[in-house]
């Protein structure tokens, strides 16, 4: 008998939201749908980061701004903007 664990394919986590968005997050999301923007612009990065819905990247100017992740943009097709 074949264990079914040996074949089966790795599982994405998931990425549905554990909480609602507030309406400061919601409007810093549509802020990076534009464009990065300065990692101290707006208090809700961190939490957005933690909920995988931004990023940290650096600029060739070696400034560290932030960006929608994948999953940012799908809230963001979700709600109709994208």
């Amino acid at each position: 008998m074949t264990d079914p664990q040996q074949h089966a394919t790795p599982r994405k986590p998931p990425t549905m939201l554990r909480r609602i968005l507030s309406h400061h997050e919601i409007a810093t999301l549509l802020l990076l749908l534009h464009s990065p923007i300065d990692v101290s612009a707006k208090p809700e990065l961190p939490m957005l980061q933690e909920a995988g819905l931004v990023e940290q990247i650096t600029s060739e100017s070696g400034d560290t701004r932030f960006q929608l992740t994948d999953d940012g943009n799908a809230v963001l097709r979700g709600l109709g903007v994208r």
